[in-house]
């Protein structure tokens, strides 16, 4: 039971107009990965430079592009918020590929992912779009909380199919706000390229776009009614709903299922990206698409930035990806104890704690050569 999302609350402030008119989400709206990247490895620490023209927080974020930092500096207290946002997409894109020969790695404070990030690959396509989606995630979740002066609770339009007798009026996650705030500034870097129509440039600057896209979407897919009961005895005779974000993980599942059915694309002489194989279906603004094939990350590769497996847990019983056969590349692997400690016997006794022994267990391991 999904509302039909209206418009958010207004934005307060110089700048604000831009949001507060968004309006619903488009049914057919058309990286600045580096400055979120770096929010998310060095996350501000001083909030006295939120004040009003504390110039120095915009100024040393690097990666920014002019109209980005432009949006800094009227929504400072954003900031912190989309280095959350950064964060969470670190983590969960880490989770979704952590039985693969790319764990979606990062390699230091300030490449992050490093250079299998210059590819145009369908891994760099799912970090884009995880990375937006978190954006539109962190941000929602501060207007509801009150973490942001220009948004507050969701003011999205009551669903038709929720029962009479259930009120709507809780304060719900702003995601109408947040997919907006997140368009304007994700995407701000993007649109300032100017390339030649046609050029290699141009299809990276639109793959990056389509795939931030499919990530705002995500979220806002994703969302749906969440509702309390009320009444004596809880006996829910009366149900408040509101509008709520679904959790972080199934929008890194559908996310991860994009990834799989991704759509390889070249750039045509006008300028537009079109199917490499016109046997598939056009993707829509919910798919990932890639420009480039993904390097070989069986091997170490600094050109590719590819961190190889070598070294990788793997497991010897499976068949799968995480399997010592295709982790390894075919190169073998090395057997090792090592010893694991667990919580164990746990009993509870009133009232009201659980107490629990330590178990420790020999266990076979595996890793790649």
């Amino acid at each position: 039971m999904r509302p039909s999302f209206g418009s958010g609350a207004g934005l307060a402030g110089k700048g604000a107009g831009r949001f507060a008119e968004g309006g619903p989400l488009p049914p057919d709206s058309p990286g600045c990965f580096s400055h979120r990247r770096s929010l998310a490895m060095n996350p501000i620490q001083r909030p006295e430079m939120y004040i009003i023209g504390a110039q120095p927080v915009c100024s040393q974020l690097p990666g920014l592009s002019p109209g980005q930092r432009k949006l800094c500096q009227l929504y400072q207290e954003h900031m912190v918020f989309i280095g959350e946002g950064a964060r969470s997409a670190i983590k969960e894109c880490q989770y979704q590929f952590r039985q693969r020969r790319w764990n979606c790695s990062t390699v230091d404070n300030t490449s992050v992912f490093g250079r299998v990030m210059k590819i145009g690959s369908r891994e760099t396509a799912f970090t884009y779009a995880v990375s937006a989606a978190g954006v539109v995630n962190a941000i929602s979740r501060a207007c509801r909380e009150g973490e942001l002066s220009s948004c507050g609770c969701s003011r999205t339009a009551r669903p038709k199919d929720l029962p009479r007798d259930w009120l709507w009026g809780g304060c719900g996650d702003n995601v109408e706000y947040g997919y907006r705030f997140a368009k304007e500034f994700v995407d701000a870097k993007e649109r300032e390229k100017n390339y030649v129509r046609g050029s290699e440039e141009q299809a990276r600057m639109l793959m990056n776009l389509q795939n931030n896209e499919a990530g705002r979407r995500a979220v806002y897919k994703l969302a749906d009614v969440a509702c309390k009961c009320h009444g004596v005895s809880g006996s829910c005779s009366l149900k408040t709903c509101w509008l709520q974000l679904a959790d972080f993980r199934k929008v890194g599942d559908l996310l991860k299922e994009k990834y799989d059915s991704a759509a390889a694309m070249r750039i045509s002489r006008k300028g537009k990206l079109e199917l490499v194989n016109n046997r598939f279906n056009m993707p829509t603004q919910e798919d990932l698409v890639y420009v480039d094939p993904s390097p070989d990350y069986c091997l170490r590769n600094e050109t590719t930035g590819s961190l190889g497996t070598q070294g990788r847990l793997c497991n010897k019983t499976s068949e799968g990806m995480d399997g010592c056969e295709l982790m390894c590349c075919g190169r073998g692997y090395d057997q090792f104890k090592s010893v694991q400690v667990e919580r164990c016997h746990c009993k509870f006794h009133w009232c009201c704690y659980v107490k629990c022994k330590k178990c420790t267990e020999i266990v076979d391991q595996y890793v790649c050569k």
